[in-house]
C-alpha cells in the first residue's frame, strides 16, 4: 500500500487550501482513512477518520466546523478540505490507512499559515 499527500503550501490565516491522498496497491473502497499532523516535538494527532465505504466520520475538536474529509472510491483518493485556516493549524499532514491489520503513512506534506 503506498499512499502520496499533496496540497500542502502557505496560506494565511482565514484561507483555505484542500489536501490530497492518492492510495495504490489495496482494496481502497473498503479501508478506513484518516488524516493525522504533526508539529515539532508533539506527538502525532488525529485530524479526522472516515469510516470505511465513507459511512461516517468523526473530528478531532479542533478542526470541528473547519475541516472536511471527502473520498473518491473511483480515484483511489481522500480529501482535507481544510477552510478557516489558524496559525495553530500548522503542521506536517499525514494520511493513513489500515489494511490487514497494519497501519500505513504517506510522506507527509507541509501546511504552514502565517498570521
Amino acid at each position: 500500500v503506498q499512499l502520496v499527500e499533496s496540497g500542502g503550501g502557505l496560506v494565511q490565516a482565514g484561507g483555505s487550501l484542500r489536501l490530497s491522498c492518492a492510495a495504490s496497491g489495496s482494496t481502497f473502497s473498503i479501508n478506513p482513512m484518516a488524516w493525522y499532523r504533526q508539529t515539532p516535538g508533539k506527538q502525532r494527532e488525529l485530524v479526522g477518520r472516515m469510516s470505511s465505504g465513507g459511512g461516517s466520520t468523526i473530528y478531532a475538536d479542533s478542526v470541528k466546523g473547519r475541516f472536511t474529509i471527502s473520498r473518491d472510491n473511483a480515484k483511489k483518493v481522500i480529501y482535507l478540505q481544510m477552510n478557516s485556516l489558524k496559525p495553530e493549524d500548522t503542521a506536517v499532514y499525514y494520511c493513513s490507512t489500515l489494511v490487514g491489520g497494519r497501519v500505513y503513512w504517506g510522506q507527509g506534506t507541509q501546511v504552514t499559515v502565517s498570521s
